[in-house]
């Protein structure tokens, strides 16, 4: 790889530039040049894979958690293959396959779960014995082995051919590198980039592509705004030549062990991601920090040596090399941060790769090319989302501890309900301390700490069985359903939007009938142009001029960002109050009895979804007559420093609170669709089934593309399903077979306790099932039988909740 600076001068403008000269920055302007965006140029401080990507173990593991994921790296495979016959550079793909192997019984329903799931997405994957696993990986010790699964697509490259291949490509179609040229500041003019200014001068742009690895943290400040990822140490083990690796091997994961393993010029690399990394505070990998390592550091990686030496017994006799200590990026989630940053327009993130860099790097750059050019990427990534993040999690502080975690978290079993236990307590709900006194057991969403579920006697144990919280969900459930119950909605987004254009400006952006009078709930889709989902929410007309939107917990950075980029013609102001106000679901059979308990009859006259006035507590509260989880009752508003007192006088009148577990379950034996589940930007409301909800006679965004869907004849493709078995425990993404053949995958799973089976609701590939028809859902490859069912599994003609 050169290292020479770019012969040519600096452009004064660029359509795009990007920053960082690694496997994202690299495959970004690659894309670019492909999409026709010929001038776009790429500035790297010191010379290209210098950071993180030239130290990279570079395995190419197909299998992600979600299809889209899994496509990306498909695409990467793909690409580099075509980069070799394009540019004639090898990219050294070596195709050798992954053996994953189990050492537990829960390790072994894990790689189970994903050999299932390698199904659903059309990826060879096959369960074999742990003799067969020994035959593939003669070196290793298999006497605790219980199973694996063996994967033969999977391979690896060599990170710096990958990039010199990229290069090659995007000078070829006109694109330009400057190496030795680092960036020293972001010219921003309202909110949006206009140049950048480096060491060899200002070059003026549209767009800015951020993939600064290491530092783009503080890359992005120079712009305004926040990236949440931070560096750690990652230690792999590199050995000379060991008797019995002959060739390339595939690539061995114990990941019971922490451990990663493959051949490497004739030895062994022994890579680990052991349960708490060691961060790297912001400031320390300065710009001189080039081609370099960080120290070894052998007593931080013997429990990993340790582990290493049982699996493999020639490490005992082979000769170290060396301990490679190379930083790599973590974010608060482990999912890389992909897609313009809510702060500035045009800045554009492609970093916080989580050690996965290499696998995605090819897809991740194709789609962030994508998102610049044609507004959203090629396919939904809502999980890589660069505006998912809550503004706490970008403090040094809490990013120091909480990487090291996410690291850990890596090789991890993907047991239900697992919550991090780093930089927790950051967003108290108003309620915090009642939830607390009534033995919550709290999770993590956005940076609130929200109750999942109450009476709690001790730490539940990770499980793929019935949970320890079943029978406390189930009180749960059974209180909303005979009695009364109360579910915390406080961290929902609430977005004001006041000013005489307010309807108008709704009218355009949301999907929704808006023009309903004051007083009245309107539960509306989101839509971008093409007709699919940005987001959905209800909205509550205050006055003519004022409604107040309630939106996903983890959705407000991004919904905010969506509203204000719209608003401009419009005389609307947008107000973020989601920190102002409480809201409390007060939901069951007694609620009306309640309501004239505590004071406030006058709401027991409010219709469904509509919204009015009333007093409890001697405090002022709007109530909205709707119902997420099935059963009559009302959304509570009132401010935020009012929520004790109205929370006494509910629970002190019988209503008991309720969890989000409980508030799941319920949500799917009802067949309402969230975002992030069935919901995304893949996704229209003709195929989630809430066309019904949308204007026919248009004029919002995405009209155009929702009438094309419809005059195509585009159906429902969301059903729901109940399981035969009461044991059964789905937990999503599980494929659903039809005679044998995979016709979709559950999206959202949980125990309907009202309907007392198992449910889930799912996504079907083609025409949906006919109501009633057996299918088969593959978890942890034991088929499980269920039937189809369109609509709602309770209470199907909604009578409980509309009272």
């Amino acid at each position: 790889m050169t290292s020479s600076r770019s012969s040519s001068p600096l452009p004064s403008h660029a359509s795009v530039v990007v920053i960082g000269g690694g496997i994202m920055g690299c495959s970004t302007l690659y894309h670019l040049a492909q999409m026709g965006v010929g001038d776009a140029i790429l500035l790297e401080r010191n010379a290209l894979t210098s950071g993180t990507t030239w130290h990279s173990a570079a395995q190419v593991r197909a299998l992600r958690h979600s299809r889209n994921l899994t496509r990306m790296i498909r695409y990467s495979v793909d690409l580099y293959s075509r980069l070799e016959q394009e540019t004639g550079q090898s990219v050294g793909w070596i195709q050798k396959g992954s053996l994953s192997i189990a050492t537990t019984p829960d390790r072994m329903t894990h790689i189970q779960r994903q050999e299932a799931l390698a199904h659903a997405y059309g990826i060879e994957a096959h369960s074999i014995g742990a003799q067969e696993a020994q035959e593939r990986w003669p070196l290793m010790n298999a006497e605790d082995v219980l199973g694996a699964v063996w994967s033969p697509e999977d391979g690896r490259v060599s990170p710096s051919d990958v990039c010199a291949a990229l290069v090659k490509g995007a000078r070829a179609m006109g694109a330009s590198i400057f190496e030795r040229t680092g960036v020293i500041g972001i010219l921003t003019e309202n909110g949006r980039v206009r140049g950048v200014e480096t060491t060899q001068g200002t070059v003026m742009c549209d767009a800015i592509a951020l993939c600064a690895g290491l530092w783009s943290r503080e890359v992005g400040a120079m712009a305004g705004a926040e990236v949440p990822a931070l560096a750690c140490e990652h230690f792999y083990l590199l050995t000379k030549p060991v008797d019995g690796i002959d060739g390339n091997m595939p690539t061995l994961s114990d990941h019971d062990s922490h451990l990663y393993i493959r051949d490497d010029s004739g030895g062994l690399l022994v890579g680990c991601f052991e349960p708490m990394g060691k961060p790297i505070a912001p400031g320390v990998l300065d710009e001189t920090f080039e081609f370099g390592l960080l120290p070894e550091d052998w007593d931080h990686f013997e429990p990993m040596m340790l582990n290493a030496l049982h699996r493999l017994p020639a490490l005992e006799t082979a000769e170290v090399k060396m301990l490679l200590n190379g930083p790599e990026s973590f974010t608060p989630d482990g999912s890389f941060m992909l897609g313009e940053t809510a702060e500035t327009r045009g800045l554009f993130l492609g970093c916080g790769m989580n050690s996965v860099g290499i696998a995605s790097g090819g897809g991740a750059g194709m789609n962030l090319a994508h998102c610049i050019v044609h507004g959203h990427t090629a396919y939904d990534l809502g999980e890589a989302d660069a505006k998912r993040f809550a503004p706490v999690f970008n403090s040094a502080e809490h990013l120091i501890a909480r990487a090291p975690e996410i690291l850990g978290t890596h090789y991890e079993i993907a047991y239900p309900g697992r919550q991090l236990s780093t930089a927790r307590d950051l967003r108290r709900l108003p309620l915090d301390a009642e939830y607390r006194a009534a033995r919550a057991h709290m999770g993590q969403v956005y940076g609130w700490e929200r109750p999942l579920y109450f009476n709690k006697t001790e730490e539940p144990r990770p499980s793929f069985a019935r949970p320890d919280w079943f029978e406390n969900t189930r009180a749960e459930v059974t209180a909303a359903h005979e009695r009364a119950a109360l579910f915390d909605a406080s961290p929902f987004g609430k977005i004001e939007v006041k000013g005489p254009d307010a309807e108008a400006f709704l009218l355009h952006t949301c999907a929704g009938f808006m023009g309903r009078p004051p007083g009245s709930v309107i539960y509306t889709a989101v839509l971008n142009a093409r007709g699919t989902f940005e987001s959905d929410l209800t909205a509550q007309r205050i006055a003519p001029d004022h409604y107040r939107l309630f939106t996903g917990t983890n959705a407000i950075a991004r919904d905010l960002a969506w509203f204000r980029r719209h608003a401009e013609g419009y005389d609307v102001t947008l107000t973020d109050s989601t920190e102002d106000y409480a809201v409390l679901g007060l939901m069951g059979p007694d609620a009306a009895r309640i309501a004239v308990e505590i004071g406030a009859p006058e709401l027991n006259g409010i219709g469904y979804f509509k919204q009015g006035e009333a007093q409890i507590a001697s405090h002022h509260v709007r109530a909205a007559r709707l119902s997420y989880v099935g059963e009559a009752g009302w959304e509570i508003t009132c401010r935020a420093e009012n929520a004790p007192a109205i929370y006494a006088a509910l629970t002190a009148a019988g209503a008991t609170p309720a969890g989000l577990y409980a508030q799941t379950s319920m949500r799917i034996e009802k067949g309402f669709c969230a975002m992030g589940h069935e919901l995304d930007s893949d996704v229209t409301p003709i195929a989630a089934g809430l066309d019904f909800a949308t204007r026919k006679k248009g004029g919002f965004i995405g009209a155009g593309a929702l009438a094309q869907a419809r005059d195509k004849g585009a159906a429902t493709r969301v059903v729901s399903l109940r399981f035969d078995d009461q044991d059964a425990v789905p937990l999503g993404h599980e494929p659903i077979l039809l005679d044998g053949r995979v016709i979709g995958q559950t999206t959202s799973c949980a125990f309907g306790y009202r309907v007392g089976r198992p449910v889930a609701l799912a996504f079907v590939s083609g025409d949906r099932p006919a109501p009633g028809t057996r299918v088969k859902v593959d978890i942890a490859r034991s088929p499980q039988d269920a039937f189809v069912v369109h609509g709602a599994l309770y209470d199907p003609a909604g009578s409980r909740m509309k009272g």
